[in-house]
């Protein structure tokens, strides 16, 4: 038995090695990926549907670059219905011409079908584009991809290979922070930083929040850059390491790529963060016994840090989890204020915040779509001149 296993392995293998690569090739279209987790519950799977942006945690995935007059977005695509495996894409948007180009795939899963291992985007300073490639877990390692040319999506050279989930890359004026995760047995949350995007510092655990003493811990976060002067990141916990738990609220900042972390009155915080009740804590939903899903955070123009994330009473799609609400909690210069917007009919309805000096507006899909009870919907704008 053994031994068929392994040649089964080897011929796996074989197989996909033998696969065209389509590294640094054009696609003639935009088709992004399809994915179901297959969790089924009464009210339909956990999710599904068109992930090609897919997650909430991997961010940004669009930059505007002043220099080239282009935005630069990366997605998970694929090359057709038929062949529904994982293609890593990057594409452009050419503010002179009004023309969008045709896709470039940066890295070729090779059978891969999961939207975890989409990619990320960060510019250096030169011009450079970084492609963050997610991993997941050390079965499918991250990697970080660097265009050859600057402002250039033609051709990507693989500059290391690790570990890392969910990558937040951000460049500031003291040079490249990136937030991750690893998979130690539960998702915690990491970062390394670089002053020239070649040489990065080793991996530093960011945050490992146990229920109690000796507790499984696990995190999923939301991050921003501030004009370049610091990065903050929100996150939730997974009591035990359950996922289906996710609850809290929880927030940190940088403004020297991570050798000091403070909350934001600007008290340092000692990382790694491991205790439930610390300075960094913003809301305790354990004691409301509500979920947390993190959505989108940004800064007002002062920098005071606000994130969007929906509330529920479960994990379970449906009625029974019930309201799904559209919260938005920002610091007003004295305190944390939490206000509702409107409410869903799932945990995984995804929006975008955007915060402009008088013109905060959410874009989600909080209508109703084409089925009760099912992630996604009709497409709606959400505008507040007044927070």
């Amino acid at each position: 038995m053994i031994k068929k296993i392994l040649v089964s392995a080897l011929v796996f293998v074989a197989i996909w090695s033998s696969a065209q690569n389509r590294n640094n090739t054009v696609i003639d279209g935009y088709r992004g990926i399809w994915f179901e987790l297959n969790q089924k519950y009464d009210y339909g799977d956990k999710y599904s549907g068109a992930l090609a942006t897919y997650t909430a945690k991997h961010v940004p995935l669009a930059i505007y670059s002043e220099e080239a007059d282009k935005t630069f977005f990366v997605y998970g695509g694929t090359t057709s219905e038929k062949e529904r495996y994982l293609l890593c894409m990057i594409g452009e948007y050419d503010h002179q011409s009004g023309l969008v180009s045709k896709p470039t795939v940066v890295y070729d899963k090779l059978g891969v079908d999961d939207p975890h291992d989409n990619p990320s985007l960060m510019i250096d300073d030169e011009g450079y584009i970084w492609v963050f490639v997610s991993g997941r877990n050390t079965r499918r390692m991250g990697l970080k991809m660097r265009s050859t040319e600057p402002y250039s999506i033609r051709q990507f050279e693989t500059i290391t290979t690790e570990e890392m989930t969910y990558p937040q890359p951000w460049k500031t004026n003291q040079g490249y922070l990136h937030l991750f995760t690893k998979y130690s047995g539960v998702r915690n949350l990491y970062f390394e930083s670089s002053t020239d995007g070649k040489t990065w510092t080793e991996d530093r655990l960011l945050a490992a929040i146990p229920l109690a003493l000796g507790g499984k811990s696990g995190h999923y976060q939301t991050s921003a850059c501030f004009k370049g002067e610091k990065v903050g990141t929100f996150f939730n916990r997974h009591p035990r390491g359950n996922v289906d738990q996710r609850t809290d609220l929880y927030y940190v900042e940088t403004s020297d790529l991570g050798e000091t972390w403070v909350n934001v009155a600007g008290d340092q915080q000692e990382v790694p963060l491991l205790k439930q009740q610390c300075g960094a804590l913003v809301m305790d939903y354990h004691k409301q016994k509500k979920n947390v899903y993190m959505k989108d955070m940004d800064f007002d123009s002062k920098g005071n840090p606000v994130v969007l994330y929906i509330r529920s009473n479960g994990y379970k799609p449906g009625p029974e989890s019930a309201p799904y609400e559209w919260c938005i909690t920002f610091w007003d210069g004295k305190a944390w204020q939490t206000t509702v917007v409107t409410e869903s009919d799932h945990n995984y309805d995804m929006g975008s915040l955007f915060i402009a000096e008088d013109n905060w507006s959410i874009v989600g899909p909080t209508e109703q779509g084409a089925q009760a009870w099912g992630v996604g919907g009709e497409l709606a704008i959400w505008q507040s001149s007044d927070q």
